[in-house]
């Protein structure tokens, strides 16, 4: 049996508990009354609204009939055509426009017409059943939306969890609240030991929503993660004064990124690196000691090359072509420019998106072993590709459909246990 008289108390906890507003959880206890009591009193084919008034523990319920027009109507040998609106008249879910405005002379067709119905207040096992089961399931659908709807808005940026479990194949799950992120090894930073428990910040690559529920992909080894560090911790960044121009990241070893400032009065490379070094030692330690160069952008390709390649001394640079160009310098700086494994030219072509080979002044027709970097992009707003992202959205759906099958046995339990409570 189901006692209404206590709906007004459990609606006031639902709401606190949930975080949903009010007016949504009344909302999905008059349709959660209007469906047993379809049940349990009125045909299957009838349209039922039930109508909860919370101060008062009331409810009354209504049939609700849509006005239609004689010429709406299918004859009963006709069959309807292609793109044809017309209806086969049910008298459960129609009234006639004549009817209608016996009852309600200003009526139109296409609107509703509502008939008081008795008031009950008791309602048989199975049909109180079926309306706790739909309270259920409607609060977890908007419990669902809201959830997407406040990490959408957090998408491209940065937020905290804590780390829950790691897989065999190395990804992440991480705890954000009321819903779990997961961090592929891809978007790991490979330098970086992950223990559960610990509370780390993380991109939000993107959120996204299927059949299967809310996924939220989230990266530390992303070139945005690093953007975002630097405008939290830099506040010119984040007033637009300073501006990150471009950003080349080998992640959790080195990375380069080159600001420039629209403020004659603000040196922009200061700003970022800060008194001491304070504000870069901040996010140097984020990202597990990786080391950051900071360097001035240019709209000058020549200037740009050479600050990108820096700390090494250029002597001359060739613009062999467009987005090509040839550096040469002392063979004293040589290992120094092309850096550890090519590491220095590698982050500098990608910095400027220029092909960068580098050749020493003593010898400069012979091109050197890890001396050419090919030019890749710079666009920190280039979207994920698409193959990119539907193997993420697979490998989601693969681990929620693990979560679920883990999960199955506690909701077999949890259902035997208010089956009993119940009987």
């Amino acid at each position: 049996m189901m006692d209404l008289k206590t709906i007004s108390q459990t609606m006031e906890v639902i709401a606190q508990e949930h975080g949903i507003p009010k007016e949504k959880v009344k909302e999905i206890i008059e349709q959660s009354l209007a469906t047993a009591y379809k049940r349990e009193y009125r045909s299957k084919g009838e349209v039922i609204r039930a109508d909860f008034n919370p101060q008062t523990g009331e409810v009354k319920f209504y049939q609700v009939k849509t006005v239609v027009d004689k010429d709406q109507i299918l004859k009963e040998d006709e069959e309807p055509e292609e793109n044809e609106r017309k209806i086969r008249f049910n008298p459960e879910r129609h009234i006639l426009l004549e009817d209608a405005q016996k009852i309600k002379p200003d009526i139109f067709v296409n609107e509703e017409l509502e008939f008081e119905l008795p008031q009950e207040t008791e309602f048989g096992r199975i049909a109180a059943q079926t309306a706790k089961q739909i309270m259920i399931q409607k609060l977890h659908e908007i419990e669902k939306e809201m959830t997407f709807d406040k990490f959408k808005t957090k998408e491209n940026e940065i937020i905290s969890g804590i780390i829950q479990r790691i897989d065999k194949n190395g990804d992440v799950f991480v705890d954000l609240g009321k819903i779990n992120g997961v961090m592929f090894k891809d978007e790991t930073i490979p330098t970086e030991n992950y223990y559960i428990g610990d509370r780390k910040k993380f991109y939000v690559l993107k959120v996204d929503q299927n059949l299967k529920g809310i996924s939220i992909l989230l990266s530390r080894s992303h070139p945005k993660f690093l953007a975002k560090l630097f405008a939290a911790e830099v506040p010119e960044i984040n007033e637009g004064i300073v501006e990150i121009k471009a950003i080349a990241r080998d992640p959790g070893i080195r990375s380069k990124i080159a600001v420039v400032s629209h403020s004659e009065a603000i040196d922009p490379v200061g700003a970022c690196v800060g008194q001491r070094g304070n504000r870069i030692n901040t996010i140097t330690s984020e990202l597990s000691g990786e080391k950051i160069d900071v360097i001035l952008w240019s709209d000058d390709p020549k200037t740009f090359l050479i600050n990108a390649l820096s700390p090494s001394k250029i002597s001359d640079i060739e613009i062999k072509s467009s987005h090509e160009a040839i550096i040469y310098v002392p063979a004293d700086q040589l290992s120094l420019t092309i850096g550890k494994n090519g590491q220095n030219v590698r982050l500098a072509a990608k910095l400027t998106g220029w092909r960068i080979e580098v050749r020493t002044i003593e010898e400069p027709s012979k091109s050197i072993d890890q001396g050419v970097s090919e030019e890749l992009t710079t666009n920190l707003e280039k979207e994920l590709p698409k193959e990119e992202i539907e193997k993420l959205e697979e490998q989601i759906e693969a681990q929620q459909e693990q979560i679920e099958t883990e999960e199955q046995p506690e909701i077999e339990k949890s259902n035997k246990e208010q089956s009993e409570t119940e009987n």
